[in-house]
């Protein structure tokens, strides 16, 4: 059964036992737009006990505010919590009215409703408060002007913009994406709320920003959004670094498209459709460390050292948006490597092949393509590297050792630190082509690396 099924036999299940019950939000939206939505939600004048009870394998897990999930097997895969996985149910909320939010993100008091009309006016936007029937020829509910602004491309909050914002800071956020994601533009007062208010998204946790950002960063529409966090005041607020960005020149021969903004701007606009988080923050954050390095020598602009700032730069946003290790890792790897392509003709084929195995390697190769494109448009050093990796069969790039630590033993070596200096020696070698046996392997060490100097 798929999510949509499923969604319509909770809704047809909810009638029978008495109950208003439809779809309702982003998956209405979405469908309207002819696209394909994410999950699916319904919302119903049934309050969360009863519909637990009507569905026996429900988990109430934000009961507290009308919030059911309803798995969509009879018998769903649980998370280590015993709670079915999210994209797995649908999301079934009761109709509320919200009283004051005072801690920025969930209503101090929640009020069931009998009313779809009073549901819907404490949504965020417009085009997300539509309510869907699927019982009867898919006819919308619009109490909002929904399917006006849809038609118009406009992002609308439903009543007073600024209350709805100070409700949850983060929706500051999601009118920037959901504007950049279906190429809207955001309407004057909702726009004017925003710059009135966007200090105030430092009150909204840093991972719930972080996954906002994410998500523009990963849709398809990064330079948009990027753009829109610039005009309504929000990217001061959560990447100072990448504003100060803006008016650093850089070598016209190098980079003929302008300043670092604008480059950045270019290399968004060319990430894959949709991209991976990695990726995604290792293009934005790639050249951060040049507004710090910036100077005009007198032969041309130079930015000496902007790959270790960079590095040290994008360690500290990835620990204050509370990325994963992993993900951080990757990210930083990402900035410290990305001007190495620059040298991949000149690199002994030790080198070259110690650089095609840094992890996720296609991902550096992807960034020094779409900073190509973001710039001087020569992509012969990326097809350098991707005919050469063609050309080069895996056992090449990543041979067994020819020796380990225990045959340096058993030669009369004595285990210390110089074992890791020996090996990568031979390691090099092996990659050179030069060092083809063990037994070659061994005269080597035995010539290059006397026993007694390694006491």
């Amino acid at each position: 059964m798929t999510a949509k099924e499923c969604a319509v036999e909770i809704i047809r299940t909810l009638r029978e036992r008495g109950h208003q019950a439809y779809l309702v939000g982003g998956c209405v939206r979405d469908l309207l737009l002819h696209r394909e939505p994410a999950d699916y939600d319904v919302a119903t004048d049934a309050t969360p006990d009863q519909t637990m009870r009507i569905f026996p394998r429900s988990f109430g897990v934000g009961a507290q505010f009308g919030v059911v999930l309803v798995p969509l097997y009879r018998d769903p895969p649980e998370s280590s919590e015993g709670i079915p996985e999210h994209d797995k149910a649908v999301e079934v909320a009761t109709f509320r009215s919200d009283g004051v939010y005072t801690d920025g993100r969930h209503p101090d008091q929640v009020l069931y409703t009998k009313d779809p009309r009073e549901d819907v006016q404490r949504r965020d936007f417009t085009i997300n408060g539509l309510l869907l029937d699927p019982l009867d020829g898919e006819h919308v509910l619009d109490y909002v002007e929904g399917q006006r602004d849809i038609e118009l491309g406009i992002i609308r909050t439903i009543g007073e913009a600024e209350r709805r914002f100070q409700e949850d800071k983060l929706r500051m956020l999601r009118a920037v994406r959901f504007a950049a994601r279906f190429g809207y533009d955001i309407d004057p007062g909702t726009l004017s709320a925003i710059r009135s208010l966007a200090p105030e998204i430092r009150q909204v946790s840093r991972e719930r920003v972080r996954d906002e950002l994410t998500k523009m960063l990963t849709e398809g529409q990064a330079k948009r959004a990027f753009e829109l966090l610039d005009v309504t005041g929000l990217l001061h607020e959560v990447l100072p670094e990448i504003e100060k960005m803006k008016g650093v020149e850089q070598p016209p021969q190098f980079h003929p498209e302008g300043d670092v903004w604008v480059h950045t701007l270019l290399m968004l606009d060319s990430l894959p459709r949709p991209a991976s988080r990695t990726l995604a923050w290792g293009v934005l954050l790639h050249d951060v460390g040049k507004p710090a390095t910036f100077k005009n020598a007198p032969d041309r602009i130079r930015f000496d050292g902007h790959v270790e700032v960079g590095e040290r730069i994008t360690e500290e946003i990835c620990g204050r948006l509370r990325m994963s290790n992993d993900d951080t890792e990757q990210i930083v790897a990402l900035v410290a490597n990305h001007m190495r392509f620059a040298d991949v003709e000149r690199m002994k084929e030790s080198t070259f092949k110690k650089f095609v195995r840094l992890p996720q390697f296609d991902e550096h190769l992807a960034l020094h393509r779409i900073d190509c494109l973001g710039s001087h448009r020569n992509l012969g050093l990326w097809e350098f590297v991707r005919e050469k990796l063609e050309s080069m069969p895996p056992e090449q790039i990543r041979p067994e050792p020819l020796i380990s630590g225990n045959d340096l033993i058993a030669a009369g070596y004595q285990p210390g630190p110089r074992f890791k200096e020996i090996l990568s020696a031979i390691e090099d070698g092996q990659l050179e082509g030069k060092l083809q046996s063990r037994e070659e392997a061994l005269a080597f060490v035995r010539r290059e690396f006397p026993a007694e100097s390694t006491n």
